[in-house]
């Protein structure tokens, strides 16, 4: 049987891209996505078109002629372009869903690893110690909480979160602190009320009069 020729689109899928061709395609992508990404992401996120070795060359050569930005992120550096000051807010707020992204993939790192642990321990005899009805517990809390993280995770990379303004968040601080002003006065008139009622009442129903008027402390 005659081997079947491929189409004109495969060999177009196929052809290898010159370095300016991978170039325009990183730009475009990164410009369409609007948030950082490193040489390893940009390469899996095109299914290697570009491959991470090039990628990094390529993209380091545009950070040098100043077509896009780039700045540390742990230990690889992460791209993204060129933002207007506008734009500053949602480079900030980019920034923060990256911590925090960064963040719950350790947590879920962690929780895979304490979850391997409690099977190989169940596997290996482990149940001996522990009983184990108890260890299927712990995996289901695992599978929630790691069901849970995935979600948070999604919904900060869905690029759908909207970043908090500086007057909305400046706002939000000075009702904290008026509140706190608030709370502070109250437990000062609790004290002053309790030193009072002390003055008149039997020390034996002390217990039993704070506990009738709901004072706490």
């Amino acid at each position: 049987m005659p081997p079947i020729k491929k189409d004109a689109e495969d060999t177009k899928k196929e052809a290898k891209l010159t370095p300016e061709q991978s170039a325009a395609l990183i730009l475009d992508y990164l410009r369409k996505q609007n948030r950082p990404y490193s040489a390893t992401d940009i390469s899996t996120n095109l299914k290697n078109r570009v491959t991470k070795t090039a990628a990094a060359k390529l993209l380091k050569d545009m950070h040098e002629r100043k077509e896009i930005e780039g700045r540390a992120a742990g230990k690889q550096i992460v791209y993204h372009t060129i933002q207007d000051e506008a734009d500053e807010a949602s480079l900030e707020a980019l920034q923060q869903i990256d911590a925090e992204t960064t963040r719950l993939r350790d947590e879920t790192t962690t929780l895979k690893t304490e979850e391997k642990e409690l099977q190989k321990a169940l596997r290996g005899g482990g149940a001996s110690q522990v009983p184990l009805s108890e260890l299927k517990a712990s995996v289901a809390a695992l599978e929630r909480d790691k069901a849970e993280m995935d979600a948070r995770l999604s919904a900060l990379t869905s690029g759908d979160l909207k970043p908090v303004s500086v007057e909305e968040r400046e706002k939000i601080c000075a009702e904290h602190r008026i509140w706190q002003r608030a709370a502070a006065a109250r437990k000062r008139i609790r004290g002053e009320l309790w030193g009072v009622i002390k003055g008149v009442v039997e020390k034996e129903k002390w217990e039993e009069t704070r506990e009738e008027l709901g004072l706490e402390f």
